[in-house]
């Protein structure tokens, strides 16, 4: 696979195909309601039905894939990924956070509706997802989906996303090395990238070794797609990208960036890309959708 090959309009159209199904799904699991909670539900469904490039499910759709799970199956569990991922930017845009206005182009939730609203929103997608990975639809066997919802629970909560969010604003934030910074990005960003890519093992009840591998991928695919976040924020434009720009260096943080410098990133993303793609051998060509994702992830430009 060469490099070029992530970029491709096939690729592009996959992964574009799998956002949609997703969508679909998302759009099922939350159909609007009538009376006074109908404008919360609105909120969540603005949150999740809004586009975006869907990378966690395709990186779970594809990892459950190579393990036959059955491709409804995999969407139910990619929707409650996509569902905890929305929630956390619902969050992550209030005022009391970053206190963005724009999101995927269009104005945030809390803009859109108000900072109540917002709030309530993320609180439901984040509650609805588990209810999604406890429902047998998702998964036949109870301990399947037992291990799917610790899975979450651990890749969103203190230990994961909550946590480096909770670093993230932390008065020690500015003053992060980069050993603190891949540690910050690990728990906030590549925490739930991980649990996406083994949500598939877990779903096709595969083995020590293949969870392994995919661990090992999703690790430095996490940390090589924050790197690529962090040079967009210095290089990109709001209208490509579809949020504000040059807030963190505004902000004075500590990032990849303005640690190594912008071509130091933009190697070291290569590696890992290079590296996470080394880590798929073993499952050969039924990895090629992985690989071309982690391609994809750091040739990005939005």
């Amino acid at each position: 696979m060469t490099p070029e090959a992530a970029g491709s309009p096939a690729f592009e159209q996959v992964m574009q195909a799998v956002a949609r199904e997703v969508e679909d799904t998302l759009d099922a699991l939350l159909p609007p309601v009538p009376g006074p909670q109908g404008r919360v539900v609105a909120a969540m469904r603005y949150a999740c039905l809004g586009g975006g490039k869907r990378l966690r499910p395709f990186l779970l759709v594809s990892s459950a894939a190579m393990f036959d799970v059955p491709a409804a199956t995999a969407r139910r569990a990619a929707a409650a990924v996509e569902m905890i991922h929305c929630y956390s930017l619902v969050h992550d845009d209030l005022p009391a956070m970053d206190d963005s206005d724009l999101r995927r182009g269009r104005p945030t939730v809390h803009c859109a509706f108000d900072d109540a609203t917002a709030v309530l929103a993320g609180d439901g997608l984040l509650t609805e997802a588990f209810a999604v990975l406890a429902d047998a639809r998702t998964a036949a066997k109870e301990a399947v989906r037992l291990r799917l919802i610790a899975g979450l629970a651990r890749a969103s909560g203190m230990a994961g996303m909550v946590g480096g969010q909770m670093i993230d604003l932390s008065a020690e934030r500015d003053r992060l090395d980069l050993a603190g910074i891949t540690r910050l990005q690990a728990l906030k960003t590549g925490a739930l990238i991980t649990f996406s890519c083994v949500a598939g093992a877990i779903l096709g009840e595969a083995g020590p070794e293949d969870s392994a591998a995919l661990v090992g991928y999703a690790g430095d695919l996490g940390l090589a797609f924050q790197i690529v976040d962090d040079l967009l924020d210095v290089e990109g434009d709001v209208a490509s990208i579809g949020k504000p720009t040059g807030q963190d260096s505004a902000a004075g943080k500590a990032t990849f960036v303005a640690l190594l410098g912008v071509e130091e990133a933009r190697r070291k993303a290569g590696e890992l890309c290079e590296r996470a793609v080394r880590r798929l051998d073993r499952f050969g060509p039924r990895a090629g959708p992985l690989e071309r994702a982690a391609r994809f992830v750091c040739e990005r430009r939005s």
